[in-house]
C-alpha cells in the first residue's frame, strides 16, 4: 500500500461551474516521476491542480497515502494537512505580498524606491517557509540556495526580482516545505539558457532526494529523471507511457499554419499612425541604481523606426529595467539621457503620451494584470492603456478586439473572464491588447512563455506578417533562439546591466 504516494480512481473533477476531468484515473508510485505534456489548454495545469486537492471532486475515489511519512503531526482522517503540508505545487505565477500583508504587489512598484521597500527579501520570504519534520530531510536551507543559485539574491527585495530569478525562488521555496510530492507546471517557463541546461542536474538532485516530480513539460524539454509520461488532450489522459517506451516524435503537435494576410493588412490600416520618427528610442550612457547595486552601467541604444531588435542576456541581466525607462514605468528615466519619439524624456510629454505609441506584453504585465474582465474587455483595453477596460464598452473598438481575437486564434474565449481561461490564452489576449491599436513600437518581452508548438510558431508567424505590412518598430526579448520571428536583423545583448555586443 505504502508504495502508491496518489491515486485518483474515476472521479469527475469540478471547477466553479466547468466541469475539468469525467473519469479521471491517474495513480502515482514512490519512485516514479511523471511529466505531463499536450498542447495548450489540455489539461495539464488542471490535473497539477487536481492532485494538490486545489479542485472539487465527485464520484470515485481518490486518496493519499502520506500517514508515514509525517514524523511528528497528527494527520486527520480527511487528508487536508496531508495535501497542505507533504504537496508543494510551484505555479506559473507568484503570490507574493507586501511587507503589511494587506495589499497584492502592483505592476510598476519595483520601480519606485519607496513602495518598493515595502517587500520582503528573498532570505526573509525563504525562512517563512513552513516546512514538515520527517525522516531524512535533505533540503536545508543552505543546500536549497545552493541548488538554485540564491545565496547572491538573498537580500534583494521579491518584487526586484527577474522573471527567471522569481522562478528559482518559487522552487526553492517549495523544496524547503520537503515535500513528498513536488509538482511543477512549465518549470522552464521564462529560465535563460544557462539554467535551462543546468535544470536537467536539479531536478535530478532533487528526486535522488526521494521527493517524487510531476511536471508539465514541453516534448522537448523531458528531464532524465522522469521515469513516466501522460499525454493529456481536451482533458482526457490518452496515454500512460514508461520513459523507455516514449517516443517524442510521436506526439509532437501539428504545426500546420495559415495567416489571414488581407485580414491582417484591414487591420493594421485601422487608426494608422502617421507620425515618422528620426528616434524612437535614443539613450546615452544611461546609468540605473538601486543603493549599491548597479542595475544598468553605461547602456547606449538607438532605434530607428522600422527596426526590428531582438534585446537577449541571462536572467537578471537589466532587460527589464531597460524596457521599463523605454515604457514609461521607470521613474529613473528623468535622471538619464533619454529620447523617446524624438522628445527628451522630462521636457513635458507624459507616461501617456508614451504609451499610447507602444504596445507591450511582459511576464511582469501577466502577473499583475488584472483577471475579472471578459477577454473582450481586456483587448479592448489596449486603447486605453489601462490594466482593464474601466468605461462602457465601444462597440466599433468591440468589433476590432474580436477580429484581432480570431487572427490570434483564441476567440473561442471572447466572453470568458480572462482568469478562467489557460495561461497560454490569456497571454495571447494580452498580446492582442499590444496589437490593437497599431502602435509605433511593440514590445514583446518573453511573449511566447507557456505557448505551446504551434501557438509560438502562429505568433512568430504574425509577428514576421505584421512587419512586413507596415513599418512597425519592434523589440522582441526570448531565452530561446527559434522564437526569435525571421524579421529580426538586430541584436542587442546585456550580462550584468552592460551591453556586451
Amino acid at each position: 500500500m505504502f508504495n502508491i504516494l496518489f491515486a485518483i480512481d474515476n472521479a469527475t473533477v469540478r471547477f466553479l461551474t466547468n466541469t475539468l476531468f469525467k473519469g479521471l484515473t491517474f495513480q502515482i508510485n514512490k519512485g516514479e516521476n511523471w511529466a505531463l505534456i499536450g498542447e495548450s489548454g489540455s489539461g495539464k495545469s488542471a490535473l497539477l491542480q487536481t492532485i494538490a486537492g486545489r479542485f472539487n471532486i465527485t464520484g470515485g475515489t481518490v486518496t493519499y497515502h502520506f500517514e508515514h511519512e509525517l514524523a511528528n503531526s497528527p494527520v486527520p482522517n480527511n487528508g487536508l494537512n496531508v495535501k497542505s503540508k507533504l504537496i508543494a505545487l510551484v505555479e506559473p505565477r507568484h503570490h507574493f505580498r507586501n511587507l503589511s500583508n494587506t495589499t497584492d504587489f502592483y505592476y510598476q512598484q519595483r520601480y519606485n524606491s519607496s513602495d518598493s521597500e515595502d517587500a520582503l527579501t528573498v532570505d526573509d520570504y525563504l525562512h517563512d517557509v513552513k516546512s514538515v519534520a520527517r525522516p531524512g530531510t535533505h533540503w536545508t536551507f543552505d543546500n536549497t540556495l545552493s541548488l538554485l543559485n540564491l545565496h547572491g539574491l538573498r537580500d534583494k527585495q521579491l518584487i526586484k526580482l527577474s522573471n527567471g530569478e522569481t522562478k528559482r525562488l518559487m522552487l526553492a521555496a517549495a523544496l524547503l516545505k520537503n515535500p513528498v510530492l513536488l509538482l511543477l507546471d512549465n518549470p522552464l517557463t521564462g529560465l535563460d539558457v544557462k539554467t535551462r541546461q543546468e535544470f536537467n542536474g536539479i531536478i535530478e538532485q532533487i528526486t535522488a532526494s526521494g521527493i517524487s516530480v510531476v511536471m508539465a513539460a514541453s516534448v522537448h524539454e523531458i528531464p532524465d529523471a522522469i521515469t513516466h509520461v501522460a499525454a493529456l488532450k481536451n482533458g482526457v489522459i490518452t496515454h500512460q507511457i514508461a520513459r523507455a517506451e516514449f517516443n517524442p516524435t510521436l506526439f509532437e503537435p501539428n504545426t500546420a499554419d495559415s495567416i489571414d494576410t488581407a485580414e491582417l493588412a484591414s487591420l493594421l490600416n485601422i487608426n494608422k499612425n502617421p507620425a515618422a520618427y528620426d528616434w524612437i528610442v535614443k539613450m546615452d550612457n544611461v546609468h540605473i541604481q538601486y543603493g549599491d547595486k548597479v542595475i544598468l552601467d553605461n547602456v547606449n541604444w538607438e532605434i530607428k523606426t522600422g527596426d526590428r531588435w531582438a534585446l537577449l542576456g541571462p536572467n537578471g541581466a537589466g532587460k527589464s529595467t531597460l524596457l521599463s525607462l523605454i515604457n514609461g514605468d521607470n521613474p529613473q528615466a528623468y535622471a538619464n539621457n533619454i529620447i523617446l519619439f524624438d522628445k527628451k524624456r522630462g521636457t513635458g510629454e507624459s507616461i501617456w503620451d508614451i504609451k499610447k505609441k507602444i504596445g507591450f506584453v511582459s511576464p511582469e504585465l501577466h502577473q499583475y494584470f488584472p483577471t475579472d474582465n471578459s477577454c473582450l474587455q481586456v483587448i479592448e483595453s489596449g486603447y486605453y492603456d489601462t490594466l482593464g477596460l474601466f468605461r462602457p464598452g465601444n462597440k466599433d473598438r468591440a468589433d476590432i478586439a474580436f477580429r484581432w481575437m480570431k487572427a490570434l486564434e483564441i476567440d473561442q474565449y471572447a466572453r470568458t473572464l480572462l482568469k478562467n481561461i489557460p495561461a497560454s490564452a490569456q497571454r495571447l489576449c494580452l498580446l492582442a491588447r499590444a496589437l490593437i491599436k497599431n502602435p509605433a513600437l511593440l514590445i514583446f518581452d518573453e511573449p511566447c512563455q507557456g505557448m505551446d508548438d504551434h501557438q509560438q510558431l502562429h505568433f512568430k508567424n504574425l509577428v514576421d506578417t505584421i512587419c512586413s505590412l507596415s513599418n512597425v518598430t519592434l523589440i522582441y526579448v526570448t531565452h530561446y533562439q527559434h522564437e526569435i520571428p525571421n524579421s529580426v536583423d538586430k541584436v542587442l545583448r546585456l550580462d550584468k546591466g552592460k551591453v556586451v555586443s
